[in-house]
């Protein structure tokens, strides 16, 4: 049964995840829909004889099994992360911004759950944790999400790409403490034993820091490469990250807590981290994170909204959870010296909740702090804030403006055109590379064709990846010029045979449109492309080359290269 399970979440998933992304939607949000529409609010509604056939109650307990095991490797990658280079040069302004935008969603949270605690609340839990829970809730970033968002908006090497990036660091560290505490409280019988974990959980913080890292500091040494991350390192940092889990979970806070402290603490400067999420990170976010959707899904019951009053009581939430990020992320941002535009992009994208909102929330859940109805309006709370994110951005923050804060890699704005002789535009080569082996064959014909240019030509090189939920490897493929970058090989020949190239890294889940707007925006006069595999198929251009050829604003050329190296004629 497990099996099936996980087959069907799988594909639902990525079913409705292939459509939300044409909707410039992350894939979190068809994960989230993807549990409700298999849990009781659609499949239990429509078909409740195949929902409880797929979903027995005998199989709930090793799906919730899987998934905690997933949520568990997926903190660890969370806090991988959260690299402390996100915060050089910005520590004060970022840790200023971030705990505002916690403390005002925090009290609004708080002033919520007073009204609602005789209602909502389930029997016999008192007021302070549920007070304190709500509070929490409301006031949690999405750090992976926000990741994806910005690599989409090609805002990752923006002024405020880099400050949400780590404004949102600091706010998953302190929101992770503060819900570390709540559950101390909610768990403990009586105040002296919430002391006492809380204390036990300092100790336990201060131990990772110094006792645990350096050790991990001399681990990651040895493991100077990816190579060097063997099966056996593999093991014992996994049985590390079990025992850090496990020992936040006997003392009281939750097993999350460890998982997550235990990657933040890992060191980031060699091999050892990227190398541990690069093997990780399938699993865990392809494999199992979605049966954790699956098993929310299965929590979250649309129609025990089936009142006026349950939807004007998740009206409110939206509201106060939105006003309270934005409020209070505008205000220390323009204290800070940020305009207003900027601060208002940054409250934007603080308000993205998304997964960790679920994690959060279910958390709530297992301690028994928040009834199912609450479980679910705050869940419509967390789709709604995630889904709004987006569109308000690009309203806020138009493409007209994100051209003027991000800056090229050779001092220039992107979206500045170049200056246009009185004859006529330039001869304009756009190179595009998603393989390194073929980039020496291209600017070989670049180079031939701008050396025939009656008048100086202009190069450009662009490499579009696929957006991640991984900052620090966006921030890697962000570099054009980086030791990953694709472009690598092209522009070094480009330098051999003394041709100027301008580079351009750019995320997008939409790489045929991001060429034809890149070529449009340089006013390329011909698109160069690489093949990898046959293009020809019962007499058509195959795959991502047809879509180019087929809405390209210039003539396109395909080049199957075999080995070129010089162009004679």
């Amino acid at each position: 049964v497990t099996l099936l399970q996980s087959g069907a979440i799988i594909l639902v998933s990525r079913l409705i995840g292939s459509f939300t992304r044409r909707l410039g939607q992350p894939l979190v949000i068809a994960e989230v829909t993807g549990g409700i529409i298999l849990g009781p609010s659609l499949l239990g509604w429509l078909w409740p004889a195949g929902m409880r056939a797929l979903f027995p109650e005998s199989s709930l307990t090793p799906l919730k099994m899987l998934s905690e095991i997933g949520l568990v490797l997926f903190m660890f990658l969370v806090g991988l992360e959260l690299n402390p280079k996100l915060l050089r040069g910005r520590a004060p302004s970022s840790v200023a911004i971030s705990h505002t935008s916690i403390v005002l969603p925090f009290g609004l949270g708080a002033l919520a759950a007073y009204f609602l605690h005789d209602t909502y609340a389930p029997p016999g839990v008192a007021l302070a944790p549920f007070i304190l829970f709500l509070g929490a809730a409301m006031s949690v970033t999405a750090f992976p999400v926000l990741a994806r968002i910005l690599s989409e908006r090609r805002l990752l090497s923006s002024r405020v790409g880099t400050i949400t990036i780590a404004c949102s660091a600091v706010d998953d560290v302190t929101a992770w403490c503060i819900l570390a505490f709540v559950v101390a409280v909610a768990r403990a019988q009586g105040l002296s034993q919430a002391l006492w974990t809380s204390a036990l959980a300092v100790l336990f913080i201060l131990a990772m820091l110094f006792v645990a890292r350096p050790i991990l500091r001399r681990l990651g040494d040895r493991v100077a490469t990816k190579d060097g991350l063997t099966p056996t390192v593999v093991a014992a940092t996994l049985l590390l990250l079990l025992a850090s889990a496990a020992f936040t979970e006997v003392i009281g806070i939750h097993a999350l807590f460890g998982a997550f402290l235990f990657g933040a603490v890992l060191p980031k400067d060699g091999k050892m981290a990227e190398a541990l999420a690069d093997k990780l990170e399938t699993v865990a976010v392809v494999l199992l994170l979605p049966l954790f959707f699956a098993y929310s899904g299965l929590r979250t019951e649309i129609g025990l909204l089936d009142q006026p009053r349950e939807w004007l009581v998740a009206g409110v939430i939206i509201v106060l959870a939105t006003a309270g990020k934005f409020g209070g992320t505008v205000v220390a941002g323009r204290i800070t010296g940020l305009g207003w535009r900027e601060a208002s992009a940054i409250g934007i994208l603080m308000n993205t909740r998304g997964l960790m909102e679920l994690v959060v929330l279910n958390v709530g859940m297992d301690i028994g702090v928040i009834s199912p109805t609450l479980f679910t309006i705050m869940v419509v709370m967390a789709l709604v804030t995630t889904v709004a994110t987006s569109p308000v951005l690009r309203a806020v923050y138009p493409d007209s403006e994100l051209a003027r804060d991000r800056v090229a890699t050779d001092g220039a704005p992107v979206d500045t055109p170049m200056p246009v002789p009185v004859t006529g535009p330039p001869f304009a080569v756009l190179m595009c590379v998603s393989d390194a082996r073929v980039g020496p064959g291209l600017v070989a014909v670049a180079g031939a064709l701008a050396g025939n240019a009656s008048a100086p030509a202009r190069l450009h090189a662009l490499h579009v990846w696929h957006p991640s939920d991984r900052p620090s490897v966006d921030l890697r493929r962000d570099d054009p010029e980086g030791d990953e970058s694709p472009l690598g090989p092209l522009l070094a020949d480009a330098r051999d045979r003394a041709l100027r190239v301008r580079p351009l890294s750019i995320g997008s889940s939409q790489p045929a449109k991001e060429i034809h707007r890149i070529a449009e925006q340089k006013q390329a006069s011909l698109v160069l492309l690489g093949a990898h595999k046959p293009l020809l198929l019962e007499g058509r251009l195959d795959g991502m080359v047809s879509e180019i050829v087929a809405e390209s604003p210039c003539p396109v050329g395909v080049l199957v290269d075999r080995g070129l190296t010089k162009v004679e004629r």
